[in-house]
């Protein structure tokens, strides 16, 4: 692997009367070269720390932080080979564009000529060719994202390290410059690892996301894997929105269970695993994997009903639960109203099972 994190912990003693906290718990991670992988969770889940250890601005209390082979535990940042894109930009605000680019450079005694090229090519890269003059109060706030990430491409680093960088930007240019972030680090094939507490930003950007909370890994894996199969019911509630339904093992055969849903039977057809008979079981269920019919296996009351052009959203109350699911089928032109009795099925070869 080229990044690696082994057993790394991060404990900061107790100060101002209050005891020592442990940020970061026996992380293990390993990053393929070329690989972006985003640390994903809520705020305190350890993500932003992992991220300033690997950088060197944190030292771990305990563990090994591996780069191509060798420990970089005790280097200082600037022996790291990295760089970092900051939430704040960190842009200078008394140099210009090419200026605030080039600083890296000047700092190591690159020859000019050299850092004029490296400077043009990374502003052909990130689409600021012709702003070379501009100060950074000329700039938009996108434009001076592109600053503080062509400043870090510049540099051509192993790793390039980015905390939360759009998290100042409005929704519209957010999206906008996710798609040129990934852009950008698949041309340069450049190892990356990324900081953001936005679920769709994460989805959007990543090789494989790294769900953490409470400074442990709930669950290391692709977009599709974290979204579909979530190994915990916290990594089923914070990636996207979940329904948690209840059941109880009737019987259960490899890629056949058979369970006991709001007191009927219910055949789940891609269960890998096999329960006993009796056993407590959670059914994870995302909004699109549930159907609100005009007759179906479950019967409830339509709740609320959101009508958003692209989709229907509805809250359904069954047995006294709500579901939560949502209509995306442009053909279906029938809207419930709210009160309105519906039937309700469950796609059960998408939904996902975990232990109660």
């Amino acid at each position: 692997m080229y990044l690696s994190l082994k057993n790394i912990s991060k404990i900061f003693p107790p100060r101002g009367g209050a005891t020592e906290v442990t940020a970061v718990n026996s992380v293990n991670l390993d990053i393929e070269k070329g690989e972006l992988v985003t640390l994903l969770g809520p705020s305190g889940c350890g993500k932003t720390t992992t991220l300033r250890i690997i950088a060197g601005f944190e030292f771990p209390t305990a563990g090994e932080l591996l780069l191509d082979g060798k420990q970089i535990n005790m280097l200082p940042p600037n022996r790291r080979d990295m760089s970092m894109v900051f939430q704040s930009y960190a842009i200078f605000p008394h140099l210009n564009v090419m200026e605030n680019i080039a600083y890296g450079l000047n700092v190591k005694h690159i020859p000019q000529r050299e850092i004029e090229a490296r400077v043009k090519r990374v502003l052909d890269l990130v689409q600021l060719t012709g702003y070379e003059k501009r100060a950074p109060n000329q700039l938009s706030g996108g434009q001076q994202q592109r600053v503080a990430l062509a400043r870090a491409l510049v540099m051509e680093p192993k790793v390039l390290l980015m905390d939360e960088p759009l998290s100042n930007l409005d929704a519209k240019l957010r999206e906008n410059m996710r798609t040129e972030i990934r852009r950008i680090q698949k041309n340069l094939g450049i190892t990356s690892v990324y900081v953001t507490h936005d679920q769709l930003e994460a989805m959007t950007l990543s090789d494989r996301i790294v769900v953490m909370n409470q400074g442990l890994i709930e669950q290391v894996g692709t977009p599709m894997e974290v979204y579909r199969y979530p190994r915990s019911r916290f990594v089923a509630d914070f990636i996207g929105r979940a329904d948690f339904i209840p059941a109880e093992v009737i019987s259960s055969k490899p890629n056949e269970l058979v369970v006991r849903v709001y007191d009927k039977p219910l055949t789940i057809s891609n269960s890998k695993d096999v329960y006993p008979s009796g056993a407590h079981i959670l059914i994870i269920a995302r909004p699109e994997m549930i159907q609100v019919r005009p007759a179906g296996d479950f019967t409830g009351i339509v709740r609320r009903a959101t009508y958003l052009g692209t989709q229907v959203d509805y809250e359904v109350e069954i047995n006294g639960q709500v579901l939560t699911a949502v209509e995306t089928d442009p053909r279906i032109t029938q809207i419930f109203e709210e009160g309105s009795t519906v039937g309700v099925n469950l796609l059960t070869d998408c939904i996902h099972i975990l232990p109660e």
